[in-house]
């Protein structure tokens, strides 16, 4: 099959951290499994100061997790909402409606036995995705204007919603159906309290930064030289984070490695539901190629930095809920570089098919 000229090489497209994020999470994984059975009293160490429920240190990688992403939104792209309301509401079905209830079913349904990583998955579900949706819809050629509209929606959504989704398929679902949730204790507002901290603070903070940014030097300079600086900080934090969770969750890892395959399965599913059921229901509306591909990925992406943060805030860095957590970017990121390739394939297709 012949590459059309403008389809991209989409591995080549990717950063040099996005394009190996996977190896880097993995290496990050061992490194904790290492660190954690050679360095003694190592939750002790971290407990000494902590914020809230978090360590101090775990606590400045989650916000340094959070604030490069939340730098990169355009807010005032919030004013073009109205420009396409089919789309901002079919956005909002999908990923405020459809996700959650998707990934509570999965998570019921293919780990009824496994609580605690359940709970994880459900908390990745209401996780929109407000980062790297950027990247695989303008590798899948989809609307960028269209993306930064729904991301900022997104940011602003998860502020308000997010606790209050928490509470409602966490406590108030699972009671209306009958199902077990004894094995889980929790308070809504904890989960409240943790995305006003890990989420408030940096969108505050990358909110000012464009502000401030923007209004001193521009916006080529923000997005041209200031951004791509802070942007490898994401990763970083992201990286800490889960080499003390693994360093600190090493025995229960190694002596469960199938539980991880497990979490690994309601994920994938989820990542392919979403993002066919976008493609048809964008079609279905009458949406172009390029709306419905971002419809499609903004569906199917979610926000694992915040997943992880209140996993870590509500339930601790040695919970399952947190490893959870973290296995949902180690299967996201390769199963969206595989749709980025679906989606140009259906672009050829759909190019094929418009009339002249």
């Amino acid at each position: 099959m012949t590459r059309t000229a403008d389809e991209p090489d989409v591995l080549r497209r990717l950063s040099f951290l996005d394009r190996y994020l996977p190896a880097w999470i993995i290496a990050a994984m061992v490194i904790g499994l290492l660190w954690g059975s050679i360095v003694p009293g190592l939750q002790r160490a971290l407990d000494a100061v902590k914020i809230g429920q978090v360590s101090l240190p775990i606590a400045l990688g989650l916000l340094l997790m959070m604030y490069p992403v939340l730098a990169k939104v355009r807010y005032d792209r919030l004013g073009a909402v109205a420009k396409d309301r089919r789309t901002m509401v079919l956005s909002l079905v999908l990923n405020w409606i459809l996700g959650p209830a998707l990934m509570f079913a999965l998570a019921w349904l293919m780990l009824p036995d496994l609580p605690e990583y359940r709970t994880g998955l459900i908390i990745v579900g209401l996780a929109r995705c407000i980062a790297m949706v950027i990247i695989w819809n303008d590798l899948a050629c989809g609307d960028r204007e269209a993306a930064a509209v729904l991301v900022a929606v997104n940011s602003v959504f998860q502020v308000i919603m997010f606790g209050v989704l928490g509470w409602f398929y966490l406590d108030l679902l699972p009671g209306w159906l009958g199902l077990d949730t004894s094995s889980i204790d929790f308070s809504p507002w904890e989960i409240a309290l943790s995305v006003v901290i890990f989420l408030g603070i940096p969108l505050a903070a990358g909110y000012l930064s464009r502000r401030i940014g923007e209004r001193s030097k521009g916006r080529d300079w923000y997005e041209g030289t200031f951004l791509p600086k802070i942007g490898p900080i994401a990763l970083y934090g992201l990286l800490f984070t889960i080499v003390v969770l693994f360093a600190l969750q090493g025995d229960t890892i190694t002596s469960r490695p199938l539980d991880v395959a497990r979490i690994a399965l309601p994920l994938l599913a989820y990542f392919a539901i979403m993002w066919i059921g976008g493609y048809l229901l964008g079609k279905a509306s009458g949406l172009s190629y390029e709306r419905t591909t971002t419809l499609a990925f903004t569906a199917a992406g979610n926000n694992f930095e915040l997943a992880i943060a209140v996993a870590i805030g509500v339930f601790g860095v040695t919970s399952g809920q947190a490893l959870a957590g973290v296995v949902g970017p180690l299967i996201e990121v390769p199963v969206l570089v595989a749709l980025v390739y679906v989606s140009l394939r259906l672009r050829r297709r759909w190019t094929a098919k418009a009339p002249s």
